[in-house]
């Protein structure tokens, strides 16, 4: 009976589980474009088809979306034309610059009441300065970065940090439970990409230390495997350690994630450090190692290999056998 016990519509929670309910019956309905198919875009294009979805990719390397359009996404010879003819638009970008020149020439295409899924890893003013693009445009924004390692993406089961209006997150919830088994609504647009930041920092950091602790047992005169395990099975043990560690060990350092993004995202960490009037000795310290990093191997080397720096410098490799070349 209504306004009786059993009346749960002026339950918030109830009212938002409800909404929650009919905006996942309805997603699968909802075709998506997915631009950009590296490592990470690639893996979370292809949940969001082997979960039902209709799906058009488009990369600038046509050959990157086979195995989707094997697994059943269909192809698009443009983004423009991936624009016109999907109800929103996702994509997952290498840089700032590649996401607006994208968002500027998809925007005349989109659909009326499209709006536009940003995974790539942006800085909060270019977030708020392309939503700002958008809007003028009709189309909303909501940001989408993404943490956990290319290994959990492949799986679905990588974390997702959004931020934008509630209702976009509702509207979408149902293709983020494709991508990801952990979602988080930060707030606003602009907090899913500070705390993006913030845990991408500590990635780096947690690298560094990892690294060097391994190096301690290696020189210490310890089995490395066994040092690996008792470590992981401490209170010094992080995420990082169980995933990066496991590679630098095998030598491969192949985590799918390259020195010029980790000084890309401590660039940002260190912008908000100043903003913020934080002080960040340890990011600023890791910041110079991926510099050394960079200058030794490459922007395109692997992030782990600022244990490689500790290697060469010392002489003393970090090999250890019966861990894998890359995570699956």
């Amino acid at each position: 009976m209504p306004g009786g016990p059993g009346d749960r519509r002026g339950d918030p929670q109830a009212v938002q589980h409800l909404l929650q309910v009919k905006q996942a019956r309805r997603g699968k309905d909802m075709h998506y474009g997915y631009i950009g198919l590296g490592n990470l875009g690639a893996a979370c294009a292809g949940c969001l088809v082997k979960d039902g979805f209709k799906v058009t990719v488009h990369d600038l390397n046509p050959k990157l979306a086979d195995p989707l359009v094997a697994a059943g996404a269909t192809l698009a010879n443009s983004a423009e034309e991936l624009a016109a003819s999907v109800d929103h638009v996702i994509t997952c970008l290498p840089s700032p610059a590649v996401s607006e020149r994208v968002l500027r020439d998809i925007l005349p295409h989109m659909r009326k009441g499209a709006s536009w899924v940003e995974m790539s890893t942006l800085g909060r003013d270019e977030v708020l300065k392309l939503a700002a693009v958008a809007a003028e445009a009709g189309v909303r924004m909501m940001e989408l970065p993404v943490t956990g390692g290319v290994h959990l993406a492949h799986q679905g089961k990588i974390t997702m940090l959004a931020g934008g209006d509630r209702d976009l997150f509702d509207l979408h919830y149902r293709a983020m439970q494709a991508m990801g088994d952990r979602i988080f609504h930060m707030g606003p647009l602009g907090s899913a990409s500070i705390i993006k930041v913030i845990t991408n920092m500590l990635a780096f950091i947690h690298l560094k230390a990892t690294s060097e602790a391994l190096m301690l047992a290696r020189r210490g005169g310890l089995d490395l495997g066994q040092a690996w395990h008792a470590i992981k099975a401490s209170s010094g043990n992080s995420f990082v350690h169980e995933t990066e560690g496991a590679l630098i060990l095998n030598g491969s350092y192949d985590i799918a994630f390259n020195i010029d993004l980790a000084l890309k995202d401590l660039g940002f960490a260190l912008g908000f450090g100043k903003e913020f009037g934080v002080p960040l000795d340890l990011a600023a310290m890791t910041n110079q190692t991926y510099i050394a990093a960079r200058a030794a191997y490459g922007g395109e080397a692997q992030s782990p290999m600022i244990a490689k720096l500790l290697e060469d410098l010392l002489g003393t490799d970090l090999r250890a056998p019966g861990f894998p070349a890359r995570l699956e």
